[in-house]
C-alpha cells in the first residue's frame, strides 16, 4: 500500500527538475533541524539554523516558477516556507531580521493571489509588528511585503486584516516612520514603501483615515516631501486616499490655493503619465462632495478645465488609437470631466477651450473628411455621412464619458452660443447627430441586452441621457438643433420604438424586470420616452399608445414599491473601485439620488400634461384607480419627504399643471396659518379698496424683502449695525403700507400666500399677473414654476427656511427671548444685540408659536404669562439651540455618524445623546409631536452606532420618563445581559431598569430558540 502511494506521489511530481529536487531536500533538511508543533508551527531559537533555513528558502524560491506550483511537492513546500517565515519573523532575532525580511519580499512577490490569501494573516501580522523595527532596512522590506500583500488581498479577508492592522497599530507606526524619515534623511525608497502601503491601507479601510488627516504635523511634512521629484506620485496617492473621506478633503482644502495650484500643475503634459494620473485622481477626490467642488471650481475653474481638455487632446497624438493603448491618466481625466454634470460657471470654460472639437476627435476618426464633404450637403446627407463613420469600432470604451460630458454641458450652460459666428456650427451638429444615432441604437440594444452586454448598455444610457439633456437644454440654440436632428434620425422607425419602450414599462409594472439589467432597461426606456416628448409627432404617438396610462401606472407602482437605485449602480463606466471607497458623505446633496426612475417618469408625465391640457388627455382617463386628488396628494408627499432634489423639483413641475405652485412643506403649512392674523403682526398692507391684510415684518424680511418699506433692515446683513434689540414701545406699533393702484390685489394676496407657506394655488387667469409681481419681487423659483419651465438639471432646491431671521438683521424684529433654565456657565459668551449677560436667544413669537401649541396657548391666554418678554425654557443650552433651529427650519441638527463622530470621547458622545433625550422630553411636554419623533429616531441611531453607551442612556431616559427610549436601550443591552450583570455594570441602575433589561434578554432568547 505504501509502495503504491509512493509511486503515485512520484508520478504527481514527475516533471520537476533534479536541481529543484536537490534544493527541496536541502530545505527539508534545514527545517528538520527545528521542531514542528502539530505540523502547523515551526519552532527554532537557534540563529544559525534560522539563517540556514532562510538561505535554503531563498535558493528554493530562485529556482521554482508559478508553473511548478501545480506539483504537490512544491505546493507543500510553500506551505512549510510560510510557516517557517512566520516563526522567524516573530522571533525577531536582530542579526537575521534583514535576511528574513528580504526573503519575505521575494516570497510574497512569487506567490499568486489564490495561495497568498490563504496564508495572509500568518504573514501579515509579523510584518506589521516589525514596522517599528529600529533597523530601517527591515522596516522598509516589511512595508514592501505589505504593499504586495495588500495589492493581492481578497475582499473576503478585509475584516480580519483590519483587526490585525488595528491590533498592531500599523498606521501610527507608518506615520511615525514617515515623520522620522523627514528628520533623518533616510533613502527615498524608504519613504516610498511607507507611503504606498499607507495609501493602500487608507484606501481599503476608512476608519484609519481620521487619525492621519487630523495630524497637521504629518500633512505639513507631506507638503515638504512632495517638493522632491521622486516622491510626487507617492504623496499624491496619500492625499487621494485621505480625500476619500469628505472631512479629510475639507482638511486638505484648508490650504485651498496652494493645494489646488499644485494639483493643476501636476496635470500638465510636462509631467510623467503616473504623476498626471494621480493628480487627476486627487482632483476627482476633492470634488467628491459639493462643498469641495464649490471651493475647487470657484478658485481654479479655468486652469482645471484647460488641464482636462489638454489630457483628452493627448489621445489624438497617439498613433495606435485603441482604448488599451491610451495612457492611464486619460480615463482619470474623463472621470474628472464629470464636473460638467454639476451646476456652476465652469461650463463656459469648456466651450472656450474647444471641447466640442475634442469630443468629436474622440468619437470619429475621420472628422476632417466629413468637414470637407458637408459643404453642399443637406441635413439628411450629413446624417448618412456621419452614420458610416460613427458605426466604426473606434474608442468605444470612452464613448459613455463623451456622452456624459456633452449632456452635462447641454444641461447646465444657458449661454447664447452663436456657433455660426464662431465657425463651429458643424462640429456641434455632428456631435448631436452622433448622440442621436446612439440614442436610436439604444432601443435595438434593449431588444438584445444579452447579445450586446451591459458595457454597451452603459453607452446606450449615456447617449440617451445626452440627447435628453440637449433637447431640453436651457440654451435655445442647442435645444432647437437637437430636436431637428433627432426628428430626422428617428423619422423612419420611431413608431415601433415608442411602442416598444412603453411595453418595457408595462413589463416593469409586474416587478419581474427590476434588478440588473432590468432597472437599466427601464431607465433607458424612461429617458427615451422623455426625449420623444420633446417632438410633437412622437408625443402624439405616446398618447395614442396609452402612454399617459402607462406612465401614471408606473409612478403609482413606484410610490407603492419604491425602487431606490443610484445611476452609478447601473452603468458600468461610473463604477470606480477607488472612489467607491469614499466615506463621510452623509448629508451631501445628490440631485438624482436613488430616485432616478421616479425623476424620469415624472418628467414624461409633466411633458404630456404640458401639451395636452385641453381635456384630450387627463389622469382620470388612465383607467387605473388613481384620481386627480390622489395624484396631487402623492406629488405633494414627494415634495415634502423625498431626499433627492430632482424628484422634488419634477413633482413640483407636475403640480404646476394642476394650478399648484411651489414646494409644500410642513413648516410652510404651519407658518401659512399666520397670514392675515393680527397677533404679533407689525405691518398692515392697505389695498386700493381700503381692505387690508396683516403681515409680519420678520416673515417678509426673510422670504420677500422687496415687500418691506424702504430702509428696513434685512436678515442677510452680517452685523446689527448698532441696532439694539432691547424691547421698546415702537416694537408694538403697526406700520401701514399703502399700495399703488397698479398692484393687482388678487395677485398680491396669492404672492403673500406663497411667501408665508412656500406654496399657492392659482387659476390660469391669474398666472400672468402673478408672474409679473413675482418677477418684480425677485422670487425666481416661483417665476419658473408659473412659467411652467422644465427644471434646470442640478438646480438647487428652494427650501422654506426662516433661519436667516436669527441673524443680526432679523433680530431687529425679535419680540421674545428664550433662556435655558439649566445652563452651565458658558465661557466668553456675549450677546452682540443686547446687554443681557444671561445666555439667551432672540426669537419671534409668530414663528415659535406656529409649531408649538403650548406656546400658542401661553401667548393667547390673556394671563400675565402671555405678555412675557423672556421665557425660561426647561432644559440645557444645547437642547435650546437645537429646539430653536427646528422651529425656524424644521431641521433638527443631528450627529453625522462619520469619522468625526467615531473619534469623539465616549463622554462627549453621551452628552450629545443626553441632549436629544432631554429635547425628546421637552417636545412631549410642549406637545410638539413631530419634534418628539425626530429626537426619538436620533437617539436610536446614536445607540445603533455606540451600543456600549446603552447602560448610561437607559438611566437618562428613565430620569426623563422616556420609557419608550428606555426600552430601546434595554433591547440593545439584551444580548450582553449576563456579561453586564456579572461584571457589575448594572449595579448602578434602578431595579426596575435591571428587570427591563433581564426581560428583554429572556425575550431575545425565546425568539432565537424559535428560529432554530
Amino acid at each position: 500500500m505504501r509502495s503504491s502511494a509512493k509511486h503515485a506521489a512520484a508520478d504527481n511530481n514527475r516533471g520537476i527538475s533534479r536541481h529543484v529536487l536537490t534544493l527541496h531536500q536541502r530545505l527539508h533538511h534545514a527545517l528538520s533541524l527545528g521542531t514542528w508543533e502539530r505540523k502547523e508551527k515551526w519552532n527554532c531559537s537557534d540563529n544559525e539554523i534560522q539563517r540556514q533555513v532562510l538561505r535554503s528558502i531563498d535558493a528554493f524560491l530562485e529556482c521554482i516558477s508559478r508553473e511548478t506550483l501545480q506539483y504537490p511537492l512544491v505546493k507543500d513546500s510553500v506551505i512549510d516556507i510560510v510557516r517557517a517565515m512566520k516563526s522567524i519573523l516573530e522571533f525577531k532575532s536582530q542579526s537575521i531580521l534583514s535576511l528574513a525580511s528580504n526573503a519575505t519580499v521575494k516570497l510574497v512577490n512569487f506567490l499568486p493571489s489564490s495561495i497568498l490569501n490563504i496564508h495572509v494573516l500568518d504573514i501579515l501580522y509579523p510584518l506589521a509588528d516589525l514596522l517599528s523595527c529600529q533597523q530601517w532596512q527591515v522596516a522598509m522590506s516589511c512595508a514592501a511585503s505589505m504593499n504586495v500583500i495588500l495589492s493581492k488581498l481578497n475582499s473576503r479577508h478585509e475584516k480580519e486584516v483590519w483587526h490585525l492592522l488595528k491590533e498592531a497599530n500599523a498606521v501610527s507606526c507608518i506615520v511615525q516612520n514617515i515623520k522620522q524619515f523627514y528628520i533623518d534623511g533616510k533613502p527615498i525608497q524608504y519613504f516610498l514603501e511607507m507611503a504606498f502601503v499607507l495609501s493602500k491601507i487608507l484606501w481599503r479601510w476608512s476608519t484609519f483615515r481620521y487619525s492621519v488627516w487630523n495630524d497637521s504635523e504629518f500633512l505639513n511634512i507631506l507638503d515638504g516631501i512632495i517638493q522632491s521629484e521622486n516622491s510626487v506620485v507617492a504623496v499624491l496617492q496619500l492625499y487621494s486616499s485621505l480625500a476619500l473621506c469628505v472631512n479629510g478633503a475639507e482638511k486638505l482644502l484648508e490650504k485651498e490655493e496652494h493645494l489646488l495650484e499644485m494639483v493643476v500643475s501636476y496635470m500638465d503634459s510636462s509631467n510623467t503619465d503616473s504623476v498626471r494620473m494621480e493628480s487627476f485622481k486627487l482632483a476627482r477626490c476633492l470634488v467628491l462632495s459639493r462643498r469641495g467642488s464649490t471651493k475647487m471650481l470657484k478658485i481654479y475653474s479655468e486652469p482645471l478645465v484647460k488641464a482636462v481638455i489638454n489630457a483628452l487632446k493627448s489621445r489624438s497624438s497617439i498613433a495606435e488609437k485603441s482604448a488599451k493603448s491610451q495612457p492611464s491618466f486619460v480615463e482619470e481625466a474623463f472621470r474628472l470631466a464629470s464636473i460638467t454634470l454639476w451646476v456652476g460657471d465652469h461650463h463656459m470654460h469648456f466651450w472656450k477651450a474647444g471641447v466640442d472639437r475634442v469630443l468629436l476627435d474622440l468619437l470619429l476618426e475621420d472628422y476632417p473628411k466629413i468637414q470637407k464633404m458637408q459643404r453642399e450637403s443637406s441635413l439628411n446627407d450629413l446624417i448618412i455621412i456621419v452614420r458610416e463613420s460613427h458605426e466604426a469600432n473606434f474608442l468605444l470604451t470612452y464613448r459613455p464619458y463623451v456622452w456624459d460630458i456633452l449632456g452635462g454641458l447641454a444641461a447646465n450652460y444657458a449661454g447664447n452660443i452663436n456657433h455660426k459666428v464662431q465657425g463651429n456650427e458643424l462640429q456641434l451638429n455632428v456631435l448631436i447627430i452622433c448622440a442621436c444615432l446612439s440614442f436610436a441604437n439604444s432601443v435595438r440594444t434593449l431588444r438584445q441586452v444579452s447579445q450586446y452586454g451591459l458595457t454597451y448598455m452603459s453607452e446606450s444610457e449615456s447617449a440617451s441621457r445626452a440627447v435628453l439633456m440637449m433637447v431640453y437644454s436651457p440654451c435655445k440654440w442647442i435645444a432647437s438643433s437637437a430636436r431637428s436632428i433627432l426628428h430626422e434620425v428617428l423619422r423612419l422607425d420611431a413608431k415601433d420604438y415608442v411602442e416598444y419602450l412603453l411595453n418595457i414599462l408595462n413589463a416593469g409594472l409586474t416587478g419581474s424586470m427590476f434588478g440588473l439589467p432590468g432597472n437599466l432597461e427601464i431607465m433607458v426606456s424612461l429617458i427615451g420616452l422623455a426625449s420623444y416628448c420633446s417632438l410633437p409627432a412622437y408625443r402624439e404617438l405616446i398618447v395614442k399608445f396609452q402612454g399617459m396610462k402607462t406612465v401614471l401606472a408606473f409612478i403609482l407602482w413606484w410610490l407603492n414599491n419604491p425602487v431606490h437605485v443610484k445611476r452609478a449602480a447601473l452603468v458600468s463606466h461610473l463604477r470606480d473601485p477607488f472612489s467607491d471607497r469614499s466615506c463621510c458623505v452623509s448629508g451631501i446633496e445628490d440631485w438624482e439620488g436613488e430616485d432616478v426612475l421616479l425623476i424620469f417618469s415624472l418628467w414624461i408625465l409633466a411633458e404630456l400634461l404640458n401639451h395636452f391640457t385641453d381635456g384630450k388627455v387627463h389622469p382620470s382617463d388612465s383607467q387605473i384607480e388613481f384620481s386627480k386628488s390622489q395624484l396631487i396628494e402623492e406629488l405633494e408627499a414627494i415634495c415634502r419627504n423625498h431626499s433627492a432634489h430632482g424628484s422634488r423639483w419634477y413633482a413640483a413641475y407636475v403640480l404646476s399643471y394642476f394650478g399648484l405652485y411651489g414646494f409644500p412643506s410642513t413648516l410652510g403649512k404651519r407658518i401659512g396659518k399666520s397670514l392675515g392674523v393680527r397677533d404679533h403682526s407689525n405691518i398692515n398692507i392697505v389695498l386700493v379698496n381700503e381692505e387690508s391684510v396683516h403681515v409680519h415684518e420678520v416673515i417678509l424680511a426673510v422670504r420677500c424683502p422687496s415687500l418691506l418699506p424702504p430702509g428696513t433692515v434685512v436678515p442677510d446683513e452680517k452685523s446689527s449695525n448698532g441696532v439694539s434689540t432691547e424691547f421698546d414701545i415702537e416694537r408694538n406699533i403697526t406700520k401701514a403700507v399703502h399700495l399703488s393702484a397698479h398692484v393687482d390685489q388678487q395677485s398680491l394676496l396669492k404672492l403673500l400666500e406663497y411667501v408665508y407657506s412656500g406654496y399657492l394655488q392659482a387659476e390660469e387667469g391669474h398666472v400672468r399677473k402673478l408672474k409679473v409681481i413675482s418677477r418684480h419681487c425677485k422670487l425666481e423659483p416661483l417665476v419658473q414654476m408659473l412659467s411652467k419651465r422644465n427644471p434646470k438639471w442640478g438646480i438647487p432646491l428652494p427650501s422654506f427656511d426662516l433661519s436667516p431671521a436669527l441673524r443680526p438683521g432679523g433680530l431687529h424684529f425679535s419680540d421674545l427671548i428664550f433662556e435655558a433654565s439649566s445652563t452651565m456657565p458658558l465661557v466668553n459668551w456675549k450677546c452682540n444685540s443686547c446687554s443681557s449677560l444671561v445666555p439667551h436667544l432672540h426669537v419671534h413669537k409668530v414663528i415659535v408659536e406656529s409649531s408649538c401649541d403650548y406656546l400658542r396657548a401661553l401667548f393667547q391666554s390673556g394671563m400675565r404669562e402671555s405678555h412675557l418678554q423672556v421665557v425660561k425654557v426647561p432644559g440645557s443650552w444645547e437642547s435650546l439651540n437645537k429646539l430653536v433651529s427646528w422651529f425656524y427650519s424644521e431641521h433638527l441638527p443631528v450627529p453625522t455618524f462619520d469619522c468625526l463622530w467615531e473619534s469623539l470621547d465616549p463622554e462627549i458622545k453621551l452628552q450629545e445623546i443626553q441632549t436629544y433625550i432631554e429635547l425628546c422630553w421637552l417636545a412631549e411636554f410642549w406637545f410638539i409631536e413631530d419634534l418628539h419623533e425626530e429626537c426619538y429616531e436620533v437617539v436610536i441611531s446614536c445607540l445603533d452606532s455606540t451600543e456600549y453607551l446603552s447602560t448610561k442612556v437607559i438611566q437618562t431616559a428613565a430620569n426623563f420618563s422616556q420609557w419608550r427610549l428606555a426600552q430601546v436601550a434595554a433591547d440593545h443591552m439584551a444580548p450582553s445581559y449576563h456579561r453586564l450583570r456579572n461584571s457589575g455594570e448594572l449595579d448602578g441602575l434602578d431595579n426596575n431598569l435591571v428587570e427591563m433589561v433581564r426581560a428583554a434578554s429572556v425575550r431575545l432568547s425565546r425568539e432565537s430558540a424559535q428560529l432554530r
